[in-house]
């Protein structure tokens, strides 16, 4: 019997089709005397320029996300700082290819050490220190295969610049040995609606050409599967294409309870997509990207603008506002401190506030102006609430300014703890999972070794969501989930028979999760629900509602 290579699954659907590897990076050779030192500098230098400049091209032919990604890889290859240190080591006698990989090593290390966000973007930097070292060395290019047709992509791990560029009409699938539910993987396969299984390891010992099935939704990867599995799988995928075809509208249960289908919405040029949606809103609008990469906070007036695009867009649907989440792996110069030790555990989210309250008073005032001259229906949350004590003060600072809804995001497990006291104070909570997960579990979401702990079918983590639901509904107040755990279809069937009562997700993802609602009673949700709670685990309780689906 073939044996069945697991890991965390965070597509949907199944595929087979053969294996092709990701082009290997180039292997560092060993030191050689350098006999012009100034004129390696110059190489260094150069085959960053070429680097970038390469990632600047492509970001030309990409469009939306992969545009972004891939300028924003530019310009870390072209950072100064990074060719000066580079150059500088070359100049002193080290061999270009060296240089460049002790540089890279240390800014890839000051990565880690931030946490949180930067932490995931260190493979970012493992891409652009294996580009140019093969510039350098006139080696072929790291990246995607070309066998010629479609094929299941296996990889270490994915970088940004080759799977902005990805064609899902050759790939069929994504397997990768590191990353979890959160990984840049992930986060791609759920937008291009690819099936995807991410820290597989064992999926190391995959051939070329090896023909596998890869079963998204059950984190599976099954090596020579029979003919029957193959045609089955080709069968669930036709049946789950015209399920979702067949569904539009608000979200409901097949017995007509309702449940809010919303969009997260973090960027501009996610805006146009977001909005032509078939959604109810959005219910997770991040706000960072105004304050990001700036040595000042943005205006009053610039606030305002950029929210009022946002709710016209959304008009007559509900908005969402996270106010902003800076701190951990978002530090600014203007709101963080540069020496926390543990800046995940610090100041971050609503605690900013304490130590520079006025941006949110003008981040609430701006909010409030938009809302005015709007159609939109604004809602506020604050993120990363603790204590019941923050939810009031959130609360009341959101109604002094004239905003009539304010909540409070649960995504540390005091706040989902003590949820009845939050709901008490608050109009609505929204469930983040992926933090939730993080610190519920004391496992860094960046790791892959620790992806199973960060599962979001984990029942501890299920409990928390089921804890919060049930205040809500006690005091008669929306409770949604705006983590990835909303997206996966079968776990949104168990997210509502806990109790949730809106689900957003990215807009790709949308129709499905519409569909698998649609195909279910409140009633079988319930049952899914304490099926996955009765699990001694979250594999387990993944097994447990996809064998009654």
């Amino acid at each position: 019997m073939t044996t069945l290579l697991r890991g965390i699954g965070v597509g949907t659907g199944s595929v087979a089709g053969p294996v092709a590897w990701m082009a290997p990076a180039p292997a560092l050779p060993a030191p050689r005397p350098v006999g012009d030192p100034s004129a390696e500098a110059a190489a260094v230098r150069a085959a960053l320029a070429a680097v970038a400049a390469d990632l600047e091209e492509r970001a030309t032919r990409a469009t939306g996300t992969g545009a972004e990604v891939l300028a924003a890889q530019a310009m870390m290859a072209a950072d100064p700082a990074l060719a000066e240190q580079a150059a500088t080591l070359a100049a002193n006698g080290a061999d270009g290819p060296h240089a460049l990989a002790t540089t890279f090593d240390g800014f890839r290390a000051a990565l880690l050490a931030a946490g949180g966000y930067f932490a995931e973007r260190a493979a970012d930097l493992d891409d652009l220190r294996d580009r140019a070292v093969a510039r350098l060395l006139g080696l072929p290019m790291p990246g995607l295969p070309d066998p010629g047709h479609p094929y299941v992509l296996v990889a270490e791990d994915l970088a940004p610049a080759d799977t902005a560029l990805l064609d899902p009409e050759q790939v069929l699938a994504l397997v990768t040995l590191r990353g979890g539910p959160t990984s840049h993987t992930a986060i791609l396969a759920k937008a291009l609606g690819l099936p995807a299984v991410v820290g597989c390891a064992d999926a190391a010992e995959l051939a070329n050409g090896r023909q596998v099935l890869v079963r998204g939704a059950e984190g599976v990867v099954e090596p020579d599967p029979a003919p029957e599995a193959i045609a089955l799988a080709a069968r669930r995928q036709r049946e789950r294409r015209e399920r979702t075809a067949a569904v539009h509208g608000p979200g409901r249960t097949a017995d007509g309870h309702r449940v809010a289908l919303l969009v997260n919405l973090g960027a501009p040029h996610e805006l146009s997509g977001a909005a032509a949606a078939d959604s109810e809103g959005v219910g997770l609008f991040r706000t960072e990207f105004l304050f990001l990469d700036r040595a000042q906070a943005p205006s009053l007036a610039e606030q305002t603008a950029a929210y009022r695009e946002v709710f016209d867009a959304f008009a007559g649907r509900r908005v969402v506002v996270r106010t902003l989440d800076a701190g951990a792996d978002k530090p600014l110069p203007f709101a963080t401190a540069p020496d926390e030790e543990n800046p995940a555990l610090g100041i971050r989210g609503l605690r900013t506030a304490g130590r520079a309250p006025q941006l949110l008073e003008t981040q609430l005032a701006a909010v409030a102006a938009a809302a005015r001259q709007s159609g939109a229906e604004v809602w506020v949350m604050a993120p990363m609430v603790s204590v019941p004590r923050e939810a009031a003060w959130f609360a009341a600072r959101v109604r002094e300014h004239g905003l009539p809804l304010a909540g409070a995001m649960v995504e540390v497990p005091a706040a989902a703890l003590r949820a009845e006291r939050l709901a008490e104070v608050c109009d609505f909570l929204s469930i983040g999972t992926n933090d939730l997960a993080q610190y519920t579990f004391a496992a860094d979401r960046t790791l892959g070794s620790l992806a199973e702990l960060l599962d979001p079918w984990q029942p501890a983590l299920l409990d928390l969501v089921a804890a919060t639901a049930r205040a809500g509904g006690e005091y008669g107040r929306p409770v949604g989930v705006c983590g990835e755990a909303a997206a996966d279809p079968a776990l949104a069937l168990v997210l509502v028979g806990l109790g949730v009562t809106s689900l957003s997700v990215a807009p790709s993802c949308l129709a499905e999760v519409r569909a698998a609602l649609a195909g279910h009673t409140l009633e079988q949700c319930r049952e899914f629900a304490e099926s996955a709670l009765a699990a001694v685990d979250g594999r387990a309780a993944r097994d447990a509602v996809l064998s009654r689906l």
